[in-house]
């Protein structure tokens, strides 16, 4: 198992890749995701062994029931059990050591931190979250906790890149009418989204300089799951906390 994880100031982000789990395929092998098919076991063994890799708890990671929207979160704690997991697509917290988790197989994984503040969010976006505006959503509700968009540090993960995000013209043009910088061709020359880069486009906007992207595409990745190219296949996650 890989963690590509970074820190700045306190905050903490890793995203993973499919490698080093107990997942049988089209799992294989670190499927994060308990709502694609795998087996339950495995997957609670996969979240351990990557909480552990990281230094977290397991039982300290909130997770979401992730629905394509924009509705945001906030937490304190961990859900009591699976019936209490809200469908929303972004959470957000002000408390330290609690880490925030998001799901994806080529959406894009979001996870958002203000040290100083001592607030954390993670968003899961893709095409519809990016045009529904789950991101600004995100860090609206951080705002709200006292966070500041110019301290805020953004880490956008594996996801299908522009060049391969093929759409029909009609879908790209309503997409890039909500989200210009979202316009997309693939190498091949069809029409295309890059729901990444209309990402890092409405953190600019909101004022998020300290930015940094994945330079992996999930479809074009062996080392990741994507939904696009398998159908049947595994959740990557992302994860970010702060110190406590």
């Amino acid at each position: 198992m890989e963690t590509a994880e970074s820190s700045a100031g306190g905050a903490h982000f890793a995203f993973t890749d499919r490698w080093g789990g107990v997942s049988a395929a089209p799992y294989e092998e670190l499927n994060l995701g308990g709502a694609v098919g795998d087996d339950p076991a495995a997957v609670v063994a996969n979240r351990a062994r990557t909480a552990g890799a990281l230094g977290l708890d397991p039982a300290r990671v909130v997770w979401m029931n992730q629905v394509h929207g924009r509705d945001v979160a906030v937490v304190d704690g961990p859900w009591g059990d699976a019936r209490d997991i809200p469908s929303v697509d972004a959470v957000v917290t002000a408390r330290r050591g609690l880490a925030l988790a998001v799901l994806t197989a080529d959406c894009t994984p979001v996870l958002l931190a203000d040290p100083v503040a001592g607030v954390a969010a993670a968003a899961h976006a893709g095409r519809p979250g990016l045009v529904a505006g789950v991101v600004p959503a995100a860090v609206e509700a951080m705002v709200t906790l006292g966070a500041r968009p110019s301290r805020i540090v953004a880490r956008t993960g594996p996801a299908v890149c522009g060049r391969c995000y093929e759409v029909p013209e009609q879908m790209r043009a309503e997409v890039a009418e909500a989200v210009p910088a979202s316009w997309s061709r693939t190498s091949w020359g069809t029409p295309a989204v890059d729901v990444t880069a209309g990402v890092h486009a409405q953190l600019d906007e909101l004022g998020v300089r300290d930015r940094h992207r994945s330079p992996h595409c999930t479809l074009e990745s062996a080392d990741h799951f994507s939904y696009r190219r398998d159908r049947t296949t595994g959740r990557l996650a992302g994860y970010v906390w702060l110190d406590g």
